[in-house]
């Protein structure tokens, strides 16, 4: 069994944990994680059951249309403002949180960079990860 994935917002009012290990693992370059992170890319863990994702504490949500026209829907702390979670209209099955929310962030390990061609170059990615120029299908 895997040790359990844990994390939560800076606050600690938001909490999640799950035992499946994550799915995918990425660097995203696209502008919306630009603009949410504030820096030239988000990282998240992507885990296969939100269902068995255990969630504590109320998060608030917002919509934004990704780069293919899904929807995807964003939970942050209303106290603290950090972003916890990403949901996925098109995949409501999956459930991915973001690295930095993480207990232990060293657990991270990305296996891609996805929208490189949205990429700064002042945004120097690992170039031994395997690199799209979107999303992979």
């Amino acid at each position: 069994m895997t040790q359990p994935y844990t994390g939560g917002c800076a606050c600690g009012a938001v909490r999640y944990s799950t035992r499946h290990a994550p799915i995918f693992q990425n660097h995203c370059q696209c502008r919306d994680c630009q603009r949410r992170s504030g820096t030239g890319h988000g990282s998240w863990l992507t885990f296969p059951a939100r269902a068995q994702m255990e969630i504590t504490g109320e998060a608030s949500h917002w919509d934004v249309a990704a780069d293919s026209g899904n929807v995807k829907t964003h939970a942050f702390c209303p106290r603290c403002g950090t972003p916890v979670y990403l949901r996925f209209a098109a995949m409501p099955d999956l459930i991915a949180v973001a690295a930095t929310s993480l207990d232990e962030p060293g657990r991270f390990a990305p296996h891609a960079l996805t929208y490189r061609s949205r990429g700064l170059a002042w945004d120097r990615i690992d170039p031994s990860l395997q690199a799209f120029d979107r999303m992979p299908g």
